[in-house]
């Protein structure tokens, strides 16, 4: 049994301890392990830590460690794995952020370091519009830049989020608000499994039997902004969850790009709002989303057709290397350069254009096609 995930587990489970105290607690003491196993003199000298919660510590530890127990044998029944903040699998940019969390849980295998992560949230009640642009923006970033997209398989934009990564072939992350034994909303159970099989995973950092509340998914948003180079809103209303999430990743000065909508809908009020605000920058496509976070787009290289010629007579060959596709040439100046009779010249021109080699354009002008 992974004795240090234990602690830091158990460390996650004591009341009044929170992601940023539980690392102070870390800093100071050497380990999670010495953390949980301080004397309270000890812990009352490090900062911001009082009676109170040296007294919950202390009071609490044994019970902490023994549920931390119960959930490393739930996870190796499970498969689910988990990261704390000192680990490599830990996401990166997560980690660079204040208050992400201690401990992360993972269930299916994904880079959460990929080298390019959009976060795409919104409305639950999305239109048909917003259904679009999301499906429309997943599907051309996928062509163009092949992004790990991150969001909350809630109804409305996020479900819609995943569905569109899975179409396009892309990884994609559900960020859950509960703990890993379970899929909310149920009816999105299929496409967490499907998620799993297709290189991408379900993240949380609640423990298995946490009991539902609303404050976990505001909490689970602090994940969905940190983890990403941008939050993209499709669409939202005034207040909600999604602006909570933008909020969040422009206080973590990351970009925040929004779809405007239209003046006058309630599903676009909360975009506009945050562009009137200048806390998100207007896009439209997939091309914004890379010129506003200074991702190149691989050019697309030519393609080289190879030209297939029918069976050509000497003159007929000659006439059409002559020939060129971007500027005409009259008959007589054909004659002149190929050196052939004007008989020679018509009948070897009408060939190559029964041939669809050659165009004739008024005056007596030919030009390659």
């Amino acid at each position: 049994m992974n004795t240090d995930l234990q602690y830091h587990i158990a460390l996650t489970l004591i009341s009044g301890v929170g992601s940023i105290t539980a690392k102070q607690l870390i800093a100071y003491c050497g380990s999670a392990e010495a953390a949980l196993t301080a004397a309270p003199k000890d812990l009352l000298r490090i900062p911001d830590v009082g009676a109170t919660l040296a007294g919950a510590i202390t009071s609490t530890r044994h019970a902490a460690l023994n549920r931390a127990k119960e959930e490393l044998e739930f996870m190796a029944k499970t498969g689910v794995q988990a990261f704390t903040f000192l680990d490599k699998g830990y996401p990166e940019r997560l980690r660079n952020c204040e208050d992400s969390p201690l401990v992360l849980y993972a269930k299916g295998a994904t880079d959460l370091n990929a080298p390019k992560v959009v976060s795409i949230v919104g409305t639950r009640s999305a239109t048909a519009y917003g259904r679009q642009q999301c499906e429309n923006l997943v599907r051309d970033m996928a062509a163009l830049y092949a992004p790990l997209v991150v969001s909350g398989l809630a109804f409305g934009v996020d479900v819609c989020a995943h569905r569109a990564a899975l179409a396009n072939g892309l990884p994609t992350v559900a960020v859950m608000g509960h703990g890993l034994d379970m899929v909310y909303p149920s009816q999105h159970a299929g496409v967490a499994r499907e998620m799993q099989q297709q290189g991408g995973a379900l993240l949380s950092d609640f423990t298995s039997k946490c009991r539902m509340d609303p404050s976990n998914f505001v909490k689970r948003n602090r994940i969905v902004a940190g983890m990403a180079d941008a939050t993209i809103v499709v669409e939202s209303a005034e207040k909600g969850g999604a602006l909570i999430t933008a909020g969040m990743a422009f206080d973590y000065s990351r970009d925040v790009m929004a779809f405007p909508g239209r003046v006058g809908d309630k599903t676009s009020a909360g975009c506009l709002k945050l562009i009137k605000a200048n806390k998100a920058a207007l896009i439209e496509s997939a091309a914004d989303v890379a010129y506003n976070l200074g991702w190149d787009i691989p050019k697309k290289q030519p393609v080289q057709q190879s030209l297939f010629l029918p069976e050509l007579s000497d003159d007929e060959k000659k006439l059409f290397e002559l020939l060129t596709p971007t500027e005409a040439q009259s008959i007589d100046v054909i004659c002149r350069s190929s050196g052939l009779s004007m008989p020679k010249v018509s009948s070897a021109l009408l060939n190559l254009e029964f041939s669809g080699l050659v165009k004739a354009l008024p005056g007596k002008m030919f030009q390659r096609t």
